[in-house]
């Protein structure tokens, strides 16, 4: 599967490599490229561990967040149970669509507080409505990042057309840009808005 690479994976790593991190909550709309950023991420780690709470493939998973908040316990059987090690330091937990296991999105904190080390990313969307159920959800505790859609920006990166998004950028009334540079973006731009109505994000998810 392609990966377009996105403006946010400088934040994701960076957020692993913070000395003082805590379990991320990436938000968004759907089919923004969510999942797709956190396995690439992924990449940079001895063992990855994806949950989607939306499959039924892991329903056991849900029903050991809805048993357990204590994160050693939630570890060992989901270790137990899909045979993939979740170590501090080396696993990249992450638990997508998030927001169809309200027990999950409650444990984040407990992460935190009790393996501060393990890299824990979660995702969902729609989860303003989730959130707004739980009482004084883990202040402090949980970091939020919010991915947005694919954008002309990263488009110009994906084509390799770095020149011409470091003028775009420099760009300003008193420095505009030339006619036939401004003609080749108009151009670019009219294929960016063709690709996005004709070929669905999920496909680099």
């Amino acid at each position: 599967m392609i990966y377009l690479q996105r403006n946010i994976d400088v934040d994701l790593r960076e957020w692993k490599n913070s000395e003082n991190r805590k379990p991320l909550l990436l938000r968004g709309a759907r089919q923004v490229g969510k999942s797709a950023a956190v396995r690439e991420l992924g990449k940079h780690f001895d063992f990855f561990f994806e949950i989607n709470f939306e499959n039924k493939d892991f329903s056991s998973a849900k029903k050991v967040f809805e048993r357990h908040s204590e994160p050693h316990l939630i570890c060992d059987e989901l270790t137990a149970l899909y045979e993939i090690p979740i170590v501090a330091g080396k696993t990249l937990l992450f638990l997508d669509e998030i927001q169809s296991c309200p027990d999950a999105l409650s444990a984040l904190r407990y992460f935190y507080e009790k393996m501060p080390d393990l890299h824990v990313v979660a995702a969902g969307s729609l989860l303003e409505f989730v959130l707004q159920k739980i009482p004084s959800y883990a202040v402090g505790r949980i970091r939020s990042m919010y991915m947005y859609p694919f954008s002309f920006e990263e488009f110009l990166k994906a084509m390799q057309r770095h020149v011409l998004l470091k003028k775009l950028d420099a760009a300003n009334p008193e420095n505009p840009l030339s006619d036939e540079v401004h003609r080749k973006l108009k151009e670019l731009f009219l294929r960016f808005v063709v690709i996005n109505f004709t070929i669905p994000m999920s496909l680099f998810r």
